[in-house]
């Protein structure tokens, strides 16, 4: 038998049944970094990008990917996705910035790929909207950093 998940006893990738497991409350978070010269994170933290609002468009990008991650991650489930935060921070030592992503929801199974997805698209944008300024970005670190799951009752 195997020990993956998302595997049958002959060795075929399948989808994990969720159908058991108790409805609860499951949260994650995941960020990552996206280091870049000088020029372009002063422009970036300026708002002087020519392609507009970089941090708006990337947390705009980050929310919608959370809600198609199903589609991109061939054996994620699809989840009613009840909240998304999508979150900046400045490094101006490194120069970095870093997005964070997190996810909620009411189901049966976890929201970690949600939350790794929308984090890692967030800083794709970025490079996206950036890319004319400096061509050497490098996109690290992207983990989770949290997971959680509470049973229902204690909804807030």
């Amino acid at each position: 038998m195997s020990n993956f998940t998302h595997l049958d006893a002959s060795g075929n990738a399948i989808m994990v049944d969720i159908t058991g497991k108790e409805s609860t409350i499951r949260c994650a978070t995941a960020c990552g970094q996206i280091k870049m010269n000088a020029a372009c994170y002063e422009a970036v933290r300026e708002g002087s990008i020519k392609k507009g609002d970089v941090l708006s468009v990337a947390r705009i990008a980050g929310i919608m990917a959370v809600k198609q991650t199903a589609s991109i991650i061939p054996l994620c489930h699809t989840l009613l996705i009840e909240k998304v935060a999508v979150d900046f921070t400045f490094d101006d030592d490194a120069p970095a910035i870093t997005a964070t992503c997190t996810v909620k929801t009411t189901g049966n199974t976890g929201v970690e790929m949600e939350a790794l997805t929308g984090a890692s698209t967030a800083l794709l944008t970025i490079y996206d909207m950036c890319k004319a300024l400096d061509k050497n970005m490098e996109i690290t670190g992207i983990k989770l950093l949290e997971k959680t799951k509470q049973p229902l009752e204690n909804k807030s």
